[in-house]
């Protein structure tokens, strides 16, 4: 993939990531005053490792406006971030970063959770509200899909495929989406529909997310690079923020993975720059 085609990929993602920031705003405001009873209509709570720590802990409580925190700080996190990848590596040439980049612009689409409580004072048709739920899900997927392919080109994947692995993650997460069986009537209290095959994900969540810590941390090995190191530590990081805000619904969360997502963002942004800046 050329710089210019890879950069072309990133001014989309910059102004699909500000309109559905302006969408968030538009959204959060006419739907504010619906959240409370969309929180009371909430079937269950979102489950996880994270969750049922953060239960037992004093302010574990779900509290109803922490969904719409986490979605506007998803959404601004996904516009600074392609903005600050973009203006960065515009004209630098690092495999790496297309996925990167492709996963931020992922989280942009989570402004869809702001559908429930919109629907509680709008009630259109429920098809509406699971086609937006699908759409969130196929960005969640292909996000963390997107995280996995950058982990294999820094082990040294061959670059000029990246196109094919692009279309390859887009028609998995796409499959993914539109078969998971989603029931319109009840969600959890971080205003996400509820799927089939929850426990099953999470696994195949918890395993890929796994698989790519281990590929950064084979890739710093074998290029005998501390850079390398520090971006594996920045996807971890990035991971247990992005885990955070997406499936969490408490106090707790919002400012702990808002701050695990940026210093995570930040060590893989800056030691990527670092490692291609003398190439």
């Amino acid at each position: 993939m050329t710089l210019s085609t890879r950069n072309s990929y990133f001014k989309g993602g910059i102004f699909l990531s500000a309109l559905f920031l302006f969408l968030t705003i538009v959204g959060a405001y006419a739907a504010f005053q619906a959240y409370a009873e969309a929180a009371v209509n909430a079937g269950m709570r979102p489950h996880g490792t994270i969750n049922t720590l953060l239960a037992a802990l004093p302010g574990g409580n779900p509290s109803t406006y922490v969904p719409l925190l986490t979605t506007i700080i998803a959404v601004v996190y996904s516009l600074s971030g392609i903005v600050l990848i973009y203006y960065f590596f515009e004209k630098t040439q690092a495999p790496e970063v297309f996925f990167f980049g492709l996963f931020v612009i992922s989280l942009s689409f989570e402004l869809l959770r702001i559908m429930i409580p919109l629907r509680e004072l709008f009630p259109f048709h429920p098809m509406y509200l699971m086609s937006g739920t699908r759409l969130m899900l196929f960005a969640r997927y292909f996000g963390l899909c997107s995280l996995f392919a950058s982990s294999l080109y820094a082990a040294g994947l061959d670059a000029q495929k990246q196109q094919n692995t692009f279309f390859i993650l887009f028609l998995f997460a796409l499959v993914v989406a539109v078969r998971l069986p989603i029931d319109s009537l009840v969600w959890d209290s971080t205003f996400t529909l509820w799927n089939g095959y929850r426990n099953m994900l999470s696994l195949v969540e918890s395993a890929l997310a796994a698989i790519t810590l281990l590929t950064f941390a084979i890739a710093a090995y074998t290029r005998a690079s501390r850079s390398y190191v520090n971006i594996a530590l920045g996807i971890f990081l990035v991971l247990v923020g992005r885990t955070m805000l997406l499936t969490s619904d408490t106090w707790i969360t919002p400012l702990p993975g808002l701050l695990a997502l940026a210093s995570g963002t930040w060590l893989v942004l800056s030691r990527l720059h670092r490692e291609y800046l003398w190439l």
